[in-house]
């Protein structure tokens, strides 16, 4: 289902007034009185099995709770009993089942009810809105735009109807009109900072990145504390990653003594392995006193970790300690004393963070301690339990059947733990699988060539090395040096520059560690040293 789709019911909700809202009641009350409205409910529907205000009562406490099935069940039978001359009730029935159907991705029938819900309440605002964005998702655009249209007679230049209609205007290849439509939005809501980021999104819509990247970033100028403009920002780097580190860029010269935008953009490098610029960032914050935050010491740490420089990793995350004692500095501290071969101190510290965040990274952590210090069965059983945690995870089931073949010998549950590695339901092109460690630990090496074959031909876009670096370990293992070394050339080309992987990672065939002995790793790692040394 399309996320905007989703983003669109909260709108909706809104026309149920009265109602128990069961996702903000579980927040602020306990699961056993969400049983107790629910048992309340069923006792009147025994006495009446009629009653329309239960049903929807009830079908809206299903639907909070996201089980769809029951809920499109009573929301049926409250239309069903409902009279006929209850619009307002009505209205809000087929809304809500509206809403139901969109969760289930039936767009059509969700669109069909919302027409419904509006022949009763024909003003309402937002059952347009939801009604012509539906449209628009359904490739509907005359409607679509007729709707939006209509949306701009209820509410005069309302900000979601001159952006539905930049977006119709987008699809119908008018992109003149499109931009004059956002710019009117941007020029009547100045200081929404949702102005800048729908903008934004029309403008990725027409290609124009590095302008959505611009009002992504106005919208943080304008709200500093907007997560949704910075979680934006985030995942379109993850698409085109010069565009916004370029945008970012021009916000630091036109306002150097900015602090988020430092952050913004040492934070997005860093998610993408560019550890020096990340570096050079986080300490610009430090010295010109833009911050004064204790995780900043703490991803300083995580980066001069990454670069295997672990002298000023300790050093960081000690001064993020000193101001507290989260899980997450713990677990980098045990990174860290791992990389040095202190497996005391690192498995001390694998405890602290699991004391103080019981999580699957501490757990991982705890786990890859007791695999350094040779305590084997413990290891193959943190493992086993991180599965149980995460039983999607193709990791974890290829690290416990190497530990299992190559540690304890137990070659015929080592075979079942990859065989359900191979059977979990990803895509043949998705990388995240480990389809090819899994097929290489298992020794059909041929099919692990052409599941890496497969992906690489398909071109993907790594946009940080990623990819080639994961391709360089399957090669690594199945014996194809050259292609390997290609493949690393590449990631370093792209910008991979997690040091602590290509020179010390060797857990199960996950790694490059074949290469290592051969003179041309060290050869292209001193060609890119750039990467990994940070400036002074």
């Amino acid at each position: 289902m399309n996320t905007f789709s989703k983003l669109l019911l909260s709108s909706s909700i809104l026309i149920v007034p009265g109602l128990i809202d069961a996702q903000s009641l579980q927040t602020s009350k306990s699961q056993e009185v969400i049983n107790a409205v629910e048992k309340v409910y069923n006792e009147e529907l025994q006495e009446d099995a009629t009653n329309y205000n239960v049903y929807f009562r009830r079908a809206h406490l299903y639907y909070g709770q996201n089980q769809y099935l029951r809920a499109l069940s009573d929301i049926d039978n409250a239309i069903r009993y409902t009279p006929t001359d209850d619009c307002d009730l009505l209205s809000q029935e087929y809304a809500l089942r509206a809403n139901i159907y969109i969760m289930t991705e039936r767009p059509e029938d969700a669109l069909a009810d919302i027409t419904k819900a509006l022949e009763y309440e024909p003003t309402s605002y937002a059952l347009l809105y939801q009604k012509a964005n539906l449209e628009y998702e359904l490739g509907k655009y005359a409607s679509a735009k007729e709707d939006f249209t209509r949306l701009n007679r209820i509410h005069n230049r309302s900000l979601e109807s001159l952006i539905g209609l930049a977006r119709v205007a987008v699809k119908e290849n008018n992109l003149g009109l499109a931009n004059e439509y956002v710019d009117e939005a941007v020029a009547f809501y100045p200081a929404e900072s949702e102005a800048y980021l729908r903008r934004a999104s029309v403008r990725r819509l027409m290609g124009n990145n590095n302008g959505a990247v611009d009002d992504m970033i106005l919208a943080i100028a304008v709200d500093k504390n907007n997560s949704k403009a910075i979680a934006e920002i985030v995942n379109m780097a993850n698409s085109d990653y010069n565009a916004v580190i370029s945008g970012l860029s021009n916000a630091i010269t036109q306002a150097p003594d900015v602090g988020v935008y430092y952050y913004i953009r040492a934070m997005i490098a860093q998610a993408h392995y560019r550890y020096v610029s990340a570096i050079a960032d986080y300490n610009t914050i430090i010295e010109k006193k833009l911050y004064n935050y204790h995780g900043i010491h703490a991803r300083l740490a995580e980066c001069y970790y990454s670069i295997c420089d672990c002298t000023s990793a300790l050093d960081q995350i000690n001064i993020a300690l000193g101001s507290s004692r989260k899980g997450a500095y713990y677990l980098t501290s045990s990174k860290i004393y791992l990389a040095l071969g202190n497996t005391e101190l690192a498995k001390l510290y694998a405890e602290r963070a699991l004391l103080e965040s019981d999580n699957q990274a501490a757990l991982t952590q705890s786990a890859l301690c007791s695999l350094a210090d040779g305590d084997y069965a413990l290891a193959s059983n943190q493992f086993g339990e991180l599965i149980i945690n995460n039983p999607e995870s193709p990791v974890n089931y290829i690290i416990r059947a190497w530990i299992m073949e190559d540690k304890l010998k137990q070659q015929s549950d080592a075979i079942g733990f990859l065989s359900r590695c191979i059977s979990l339901d990803y895509e043949d092109s998705d990388y995240n699988s480990y389809l090819g460690f899994a097929l290489n630990l298992m020794g059909q090496n041929d099919q692990a060539r052409v599941w890496i074959d497969g992906i690489l031909e398909s071109r993907p876009a790594d946009i940080d090395g990623r990819i080639h670096y994961i391709a360089a370990a399957l090669y690594s293992q199945t014996g194809d040096v050259d292609k390997a070394f290609d493949c690393m050339q590449k990631a370093l080309e792209r910008g991979y520059a997690n040091l602590y992987d290509w020179k010390h990672y060797d857990v199960a065939n996950l790694s490059v560690a074949p290469l290592r002995n051969d003179p041309r790793f060290d050869e292209l790692l001193n060609n890119y040293d750039y990467l990994f040394t940070p400036t002074r």
